[in-house]
């Protein structure tokens, strides 16, 4: 039971923290002036909405019931109404580490990201509202839209021939240059 509450607060951190941190790295770099800040929030907060759209998609074209409604001996811990596959808050989350490690490539960034994502993926199982398939979609199609995300940023960029997006390329260290 103890492990339960500690499952449903981790599944609830998703929603704050895939809205929160696009929110206050665009804040930061708004703050301090810093156009890679800037770009960097509108790229984490673009791959947020692209992966919430994808995943919705998704859910909605599949309709996969849930495994607390396919095997009833299950216990569902929290409410859940949508359809199964896949894993929205696993894609979610999976967005987040993978765009945070793209746009600050650095361990102390990865690693949490990740531990954090993967740990919402095992609760979202634990709690009975999702198959391990679920939650494997859900890896695959959030890191798979923060790869796009950065790849329509570069797309966009050479477009308008400007660097008005995230590219992908610049380093965190260049971020915080004074002249940035």
């Amino acid at each position: 039971m103890q492990w339960d509450q500690t499952a449903v607060f981790w599944t609830h951190s998703v929603t704050p923290i895939v809205v929160g941190t696009p929110i206050a790295v665009l804040a930061v770099g708004l703050l301090n002036k810093n156009e890679d800040g800037k770009k960097r929030g509108m790229y984490l907060a673009s791959t947020m909405l692209i992966s919430t759209v994808f995943s919705a998609g998704l859910k909605y074209s599949i309709q996969r019931k849930r495994p607390f409604i396919a095997y009833p001996d299950l216990d569902q811990v929290v409410a859940a109404d949508t359809p199964s596959f896949p894993s929205g808050h696993t894609t979610k989350a999976f967005a987040l580490a993978t765009s945070l490690s793209l746009a600050y490539p650095k361990w102390y960034v990865i690693a949490p990201s990740f531990l954090w994502a993967a740990g919402v993926g095992y609760t979202r199982m634990h709690l009975g509202v999702h198959y391990p398939s679920d939650v494997l979609g859900g890896m695959i199609l959030g890191s798979g839209t923060a790869f796009l995300s950065v790849k329509l940023n570069q797309w966009l960029n050479k477009r308008i021939e400007k660097d008005w997006f995230f590219d992908g390329k610049k380093s965190v260290d260049d971020a915080y240059q004074p002249n940035n």
